[in-house]
């Protein structure tokens, strides 16, 4: 099996990162200047044996050291206002749906597209509408569902502010079916990824269990996790898995795993094939077969 590492492409992705970043807070221009060259410290260690995330992750930790704060702070809080305007609407698309939980889990696709280590703005309603209308490329859904309905306990590995309302959805979909489910945030701020303050803001704590994975780091780095994490994560029966940094992270463990998200570098749609904007629904055990496309993996 194919493993994610880092190449040459996510070199301009990393300055990119670094940009976005500082373009969320108002600080002077030379100030900007001197925190991005700090920084090509981290993308000159880059061991491109390891996933983005490695490095991506130290980025980020010493712009917010140098920053003295978290930049992406009052973006998360407006996204995530954002996205529970939409949520009546959506939660009536799911109840309405002859499948709601086909429904839920496009929504939650289409919910990863609020993710600014990538973007800079998003239209969350055109994300909607092009979510029940576009085909998911590598679609394993029906193992999905089959994986569901013989499990009692999900664990549900959140990605973004703003899509933490998306994922609310699923969760509450995945309740209606009796499961018990823990939403897993990230331990500290990195990019718009979700946090307790999150959760709260989302409304998640009122329906599920809610713990964090003791690391700011992006995607789920287990090695980086706390212990309490790596026993609760090793000893769930099924994980969903939302977001690409969880994806580059965690596909080669070795576990009933389903990962939900948007392909939204060529680096990561050229390794599975798909082309860039393609929404997916991968059972991690197929990933086995990758290096074919998705069509002829599954």
């Amino acid at each position: 099996m194919k493993v994610m590492r880092t190449y040459l492409d996510c070199f301009p992705c990393f300055l990119r990162q670094v940009v976005i970043a500082l373009s969320q807070v108002p600080v002077d221009e030379s100030l900007r200047v001197d925190i991005l060259k700090e920084t090509l410290e981290d993308i000159r260690m880059t061991d491109t044996s390891k996933t983005p995330a490695h490095t991506t992750t130290h980025i980020h930790r010493r712009i917010r050291r140098l920053l003295g704060c978290d930049p992406f702070k009052e973006i998360k809080q407006r996204y995530n206002r954002k996205a529970l305007t939409l949520y009546p609407r959506l939660k009536s698309l799911v109840e309405e749906s002859p499948d709601p939980l086909w429904t839920a889990s496009r929504l939650a696709i289409a919910g990863n597209v609020i993710d600014f280590g990538i973007y800079t703005e998003v239209d969350i309603e055109a994300e909607v509408e092009r979510s029940l209308e576009k085909e998911i490329v590598w679609d394993d859904y029906a193992d999905f569902r089959a994986a569901v309905g013989r499990t009692e306990e999900v664990l549900y590995l959140v990605d973004n502010a703003g899509e933490i309302v998306f994922d609310r959805i699923l969760i509450e979909t995945l309740l209606d079916r009796g499961k018990r489910v823990t939403a897993v945030v990230k331990g500290g701020p990195v990019i718009n990824d979700s946090t307790a303050e999150d959760a709260v803001e989302a409304g998640l704590h009122k329906i599920c269990g809610v713990r964090d994975n003791g690391s700011d780091a992006i995607g789920t780095i287990l090695e980086w996790c706390s212990e309490e994490f790596r026993g609760l994560f090793h000893g769930a029966d099924l994980v969903v898995s939302k977001g690409q940094g969880n994806f580059e992270t965690l596909m080669n463990v070795e576990k009933d795993i389903f990962f939900l998200f948007q392909a939204k570098c060529n680096v990561v749609s050229g390794f599975l094939g798909v082309e860039n904007g393609a929404m997916l629904l991968v059972e991690g055990g197929r990933l086995k077969g990758i290096g074919s496309s998705p069509s002829s993996a599954g």
